[in-house]
């Protein structure tokens, strides 16, 4: 039997920031990154409260990657204040921060017989990137190694979807993000676990990436492919949370870990070589993933007359968005040292292998393919 549910509720379009109005009487602490605070984009939240007498405190510790020490400060600091709500500001550092800070404080002051109940949980995106704000998956880091962390108790109430939040995100940032929300769009629809309620939202994705991505990255102004780039952000992780992901985030997460490449980035780069090799069109038996992607194609208006076509097309779209964008084409582009990689590709490889978006990939990878992969994306 196949579930999909999507339990946060959805504020979007201009000006879904004053949903924030409808708190009143509560504790609020107001999770972020010290660049929200010193852009005054935390004022817009701040003002409100301001305005209704609200009780609210910030925490600004968070930072890119968040790792266990930053989670665990945050836990101290939810201990102490006890809020009754949580308002998530930033990008998927700083909700997915929240999400692991709030999954953590319920579990230890109710195991010390506090009885703490779940707060509200309210996610304001920053980036039209992660989809973070309707998922229930986090990411935390330990040393090199990234840890997704999966619970529907972790999924955000409220998503305020507000474009507002990102229209001075620079061009570069704008491009990341959202080649990484066609990553999420890709891999959840040839996903193990796909239906035809993600495949819905992840061809509309698709769509509205490949047509609005180059309007917001050369005028980040254009509010209209602002708003649009983030709705599919939001609709993508709708998609993912439900049909999960694939290779390709198994291998951005060890990439990140290691050398700290932007993941969105990281998984731009990755993407035309794992939709090669799902593919698999050098196989006798034409591959119910290869003519997913060929899908993909004939939606876009490419060439697709084949599977085989279609596919090839796909990769190509996707790496002229890449060119037209300044993404680097491969790990080598990337700055990413060559001797450092290759010292530590088996291990990647076996992070890659273990990780939990593995599972669901259309074609499951063995460890000597994992290290090809790898070799590849470093390119010559």
């Amino acid at each position: 039997m196949n579930i999909f549910g999507i339990k946060s509720k959805i504020c979007f379009d201009k000006g879904s920031i004053e949903y924030l109005n409808t708190i009143k009487n509560k504790r609020v602490c107001i999770v972020t990154d010290p660049f929200m605070l010193k852009s005054g984009a935390a004022d817009k939240i701040t003002n409100i409260f301001k305005a209704n007498k609200v009780e609210y405190e910030i925490f600004s510790e968070i930072r890119p990657d968040p790792p266990v020490e930053t989670v665990s400060a945050g836990v101290n600091k939810m201990r102490t204040f006890k809020p009754d709500v949580i308002v998530a500001l930033g990008g998927g550092s700083s909700i997915d921060a929240t999400k692991s800070i709030i999954l953590f404080t319920v579990k230890i002051l109710n195991a010390s017989g506090d009885n703490y109940n779940k707060p509200l949980f309210i996610a304001i995106p920053t980036t039209s990137g992660t989809g973070s704000e309707v998922t229930s998956f986090s990411v935390i880091t330990m040393g090199t190694t990234k840890f997704p962390l999966s619970d529907d108790e972790i999924v955000p109430d409220i998503a305020i979807v507000d474009a507002d939040f990102v229209k001075t995100v620079p061009p570069q940032i704008t491009a990341d993000t959202a080649m990484d929300v066609l990553t999420h769009a890709i891999e959840a629809y040839v996903s193990t676990n796909n239906s035809d309620y993600t495949d819905a939202l992840c061809e509309k994705v698709v769509k509205l990436v490949f047509e609005y991505l180059l309007k917001a990255y050369k005028d980040g102004n254009d509010m209209v492919a602002r708003e649009k780039l983030h709705n599919a952000s939001c609709m993508a992780g709708m998609a993912f949370t439900n049909a999960n992901l694939g290779i390709n985030h198994s291998i951005a997460h060890t990439i990140g870990a290691n050398f700290h490449i932007p993941h969105g980035r990281s998984n731009a780069i990755i993407l035309p070589y794992i939709i090669k090799y799902n593919a698999n069109l050098e196989s006798i038996k034409e591959s119910e993933t290869a003519k997913k992607y060929a899908e993909l194609s004939k939606i876009l208006g490419l060439p697709s007359s084949s599977s085989k076509e279609g596919v090839n097309s796909l990769i190509y779209a996707i790496k002229i968005l890449m060119k037209e964008t300044n993404i680097p084409m491969s790990l080598k582009e990337a700055n990413v040292d060559k001797n450092e990689l290759f010292n530590k590709i088996q291990s990647m490889a076996n992070t890659a292998l273990k990780d939990n978006c593995t599972v669901t990939n259309p074609r499951m990878p063995n460890e000597e393919e994992l290290i090809r992969l790898f070799k590849e994306l470093y390119g010559e």
